[in-house]
């Protein structure tokens, strides 16, 4: 975050007006073929986290510190803030993954489950799908958007296989999505940019 930010100038004298970030959520580093190392963030362990690794700040609050330093930075010059969210499946994979959080609190409740009930529907290729329609779920989506937003100051959110928010806990699409409409009529949330990936592994 912190060598992000030292750019910052460089960015605007290049015409930069946006930022995009890939996941900066924390994210599982495994989560990768034998031999392998995951860098790419698209496995959320905790989405209201800054990944700890990104941050050189290695106190227990250096990696918000300084993520919100890096976006205070890219402020200054005149640049917009927009980090990639996922919301659509998290690193504990199919049933063979690991338990690392929502599996082993409400299994049930936070996934979409396949038509016979003992696997995952996979509408994400990763594994899992997040039942994001759920009513829990749904509130710890919209609530983690605004900790980025009123907390981390970031100006928007660039959503993972979109499609996804718009299932049912059956995995059917809805016709109008509890989570979309908590988002749309968000009042912190409806004068961010909002860019969506318009489809899903399905």
């Amino acid at each position: 975050y912190a060598g992000l930010a030292t750019r910052a100038a460089w960015l605007r004298e290049l015409g930069v007006t946006t930022v995009e970030l890939m996941p900066v959520h924390e994210f599982d580093p495994q989560d990768a073929p034998a031999g392998r190392v995951n860098a790419w963030g698209y496995s959320p362990v905790a989405w209201s986290a800054p990944h700890a690794a990104y941050s050189s700040d290695r106190s227990a609050t250096g990696p918000v510190d300084e993520f919100r330093d890096m976006v205070r930075a890219l402020h200054r010059e005149g640049l917009r803030v927009v980090i990639d969210v996922v919301y659509n499946h998290t690193a504990e994979g199919g049933p063979d993954g690991p338990v690392l959080s929502w599996r082993g609190l409400d299994n049930r409740g936070w996934y979409i489950p396949a038509q016979d009930h003992a696997r995952y529907a996979d509408f994400t290729g990763c594994g899992n799908t997040v039942n994001a329609n759920h009513p829990v779920s749904a509130h710890v989506i919209q609530e983690s958007l605004r900790w980025w937003v009123q907390d981390m100051h970031v100006d928007g959110f660039r959503f993972d296989l979109a499609s996804i928010l718009g299932r049912d806990s059956n995995g059917q699409v809805l016709a109008n999505p509890p989570v979309v409409e908590r988002i749309a009529e968000d009042p912190v949330l409806s004068h961010t940019k909002i860019i969506a990936e318009a489809w899903d592994a399905a």
